[in-house]
């Protein structure tokens, strides 16, 4: 994994403003701590920094080959699981490599098949090719959109890069922000709505499109998208299929020059992925797989079962490392962890996010990088096989909202009346939300709750994993760790997008079909334990911390929460305890103590990135 950052213009020199591009790479060195490099033509600026994953020797970026009508240069973030068949390929028609890179492999592909490589590749990837003659650049970013990419046309150019922040670093952008981009954050935030940057200018490719720059046009384009069809296989089939397409990807994603690990819940999801990397190092007759997992000190003297969490995780984790005799690492997390660290996932994500859910995963991805720098881990299995309950609640399927903002209302209590008028929130999010209904790929003579159903994996999918991807993105390359996620394997997603809810779930039984698909992997308490979420801490000195920091930053009357917050309303949640008069500012995901977090990572968002309001 890398970052990128690139700058086209073709009306100034670019040769005399190599320190404008130094200044759009230079926030990115965590994402690739291992090399830089850069390349500056007159009208074409490109950087990255490298973390070494694949041909440590051989892969250094940006790399150029000569094709038919020129030199092409690419610089490229992420990862091409079947890379090797596609050499193959290549070879054949003639092409030659000079390194044993996927990135050599991706820049010929390109060369080759030009945007219809696109559809050739299985990876994770956001990459951009400069053709040096005609002076155009290709933007693209995977299917599901794991790894990021962000962009700002400019009067004679563009400007990108893997973060905001690599944009906004350059001098030429305002960090500007109107009312659609702050409704970004306080009605939707953490999530966001695919392609918007948030900050004025900037935008977003989203997953599944590519872009094609050249004087005076810029075009976008998808490449990919769900395909709603008639699922054509029966219960046996569709059970072997999944567990097939399971085996093939983990099998291609345990590839790596470096060390891969599995990070393990003791859920289904985790599970499933180290039981499958550990069959898989085995028949390679490699060592034992290594896995890791995060917990919080004093779990068991706070925690509380709830509907969505009815057990501690770590048994479990205990009982499936034992069982497949893995090399296990458990990582306990403090609250001066949580506390310490909050400004630096703030920095990281480039907007408020998930509290402590962000900053775990942050240290937690600093201690997996003393031993590995590649890890799997669980993401999309959920929103694939339908395993959250709004998929199963009737208010949360009848709800003509996303099914994780359901209590907008109380959420937007907390705002101040002025600004409510300037976000206007319940419009922003009704908007945003049949926005996406337009785009659900229909099928024809449904019944009314499978329609339903297909309309809420779509929202799932599209709008709540990418949260989760651009999470975990960001706080695993923030600690120069590479986070690969096999359920979102496009063939994985396309197959599951399809198969009747009636497979899926059976009463109170979810994921029934993944869950059918794994037997004789993991032991049948472990296929049949209820969904745990990622843990957050119980413990009270976490809400007690990020009370009093919140106190103290309300002091200041010049913070712009005041602008922004109903700061008495406000105070009356703060003087309730931890667990009392709970607003869910997203989901069971976060609560009080999270919203104290978010408002403290506002105020500093602000600051830190001299926002200007419009």
């Amino acid at each position: 994994m890398c970052g990128i950052a690139g700058w086209i213009d073709w009306h100034n020199d670019l040769r005399s403003r190599q320190s404008a591009l130094e200044s759009m790479i230079s926030p990115l060195t965590c994402r690739g701590p291992d090399g830089s490099g850069t390349i500056v033509t007159p009208h074409c600026a490109l950087g990255h920094r490298r973390l070494v994953v694949i041909d440590p020797e051989g892969g250094m970026q940006p790399m150029s080959r000569r094709g038919a009508r020129g030199v092409y240069t690419i610089i490229y973030n992420g990862e091409l699981y079947n890379y090797r068949e596609l050499r193959e390929e290549l070879t054949s028609l003639g092409y030659s490599f000079s390194t044993k890179s996927d990135t050599e492999v991706l820049l010929n592909a390109y060369l080759a098949w030009n945007h219809e490589c696109l559809p050739r590749l299985n990876g994770i990837f956001a990459f951009a090719v400069w053709d040096e003659k005609g002076q155009t650049l290709f933007l693209a970013r995977d299917r599901l959109g794991v790894k990021p990419l962000f962009y700002a046309p400019l009067k004679d150019g563009i400007l990108f890069g893997s973060e905001i922040k690599a944009i906004l670093a350059h001098p030429a952008i305002p960090h500007k922000i109107g009312p659609e981009g702050m409704a970004e954050v306080f009605a939707l935030g953490p999530a966001r709505t695919p392609g918007h940057g948030v900050f004025s200018g900037i935008y977003e490719l989203r997953g599944g499109e590519y872009l094609d720059l050249r004087p005076g046009r810029l075009h976008t384009s998808r490449y990919w998208q769900l395909v709603s069809h008639e699922h054509p296989d029966n219960l046996f089939t569709t059970r072997q299929t999944v567990r097939d397409l399971l085996e093939d990807t983990i099998s291609h994603q345990l590839l790596a020059d470096v060390p891969v690990v599995t990070l393990l819940s003791g859920g289904l999801d985790s599970s499933a992925v180290s039981a499958l990397a550990a069959k898989a190092l085995k028949q390679e007759q490699k060592g034992p797989l290594k896995t890791f997992s995060v917990d919080f000190a004093d779990m068991e003297k706070h925690f509380r079962p709830t509907a969505f969490q009815t057990n501690l995780d770590a048994p479990w984790v205990e009982r499936v490392s034992s069982y497949l005799a893995t090399s296990h690492s458990r990582i306990v997390l403090d609250t001066p962890d949580l506390t310490d660290n909050l400004l630096r996932s703030l920095h990281a994500r480039d907007l408020p996010g998930m509290a402590d859910v962000d900053t775990s995963l942050l240290v937690f991805s600093e201690a997996i990088k003393q031993q590995a720098t590649v890890g799997l881990s669980g993401e999309a299995a959920d929103e694939i096989f339908g395993g959250y309950p709004w998929f199963h609640h009737p208010d949360a399927i009848a709800a003509h909202t996303f099914p994780w903002a359901r209590r907008l209302k109380d959420r937007v209590s907390i705002l101040a009346h002025d600004f409510i008028d300037y976000i206007r929130p319940f419009e922003y999010v009704q908007g945003r939300y049949e926005e996406a209904l337009d785009e659900v790929p229909r099928l024809g003579h449904e019944s009314v709750q499978a329609q339903r159903i297909r309309e809420i994996s779509y929202l799932t999918i599209t709008r709540f994993l990418p949260t989760l991807l651009d999470r975990k993105d960001r706080m695993a390359m923030a600690a120069g760790l590479e986070i690969r996620v096999p359920f979102c394997d496009h063939r994985l997603v396309e197959y599951a997008w399809n198969i009747p809810w009636s497979m899926k779930t059976q009463g109170d039984h979810r994921k029934v079909i993944l869950r059918q698909a794994l037997e004789g992997l993991l032991p049948d308490d472990v296929l049949w334990r209820q969904k745990s979420p990622y843990p957050s801490t119980p413990n009270p000195s976490y809400f007690l911390s990020m009370r009093r920091d919140l106190l103290r930053i309300l002091e200041d009357s010049q913070s712009i929460l005041h602008r922004i917050i109903n700061v008495p309303r406000l105070r009356e949640v703060m003087d309730k305890g931890p667990m009392a008069g709970q607003i869910p500012w997203f989901g069971q995901l976060m609560g009080n103590a999270q919203l104290f977090a978010f408002l403290i990572q506002a105020h500093h968002w602000y600051s830190d990135y001299h926002i200007q309001l419009e």
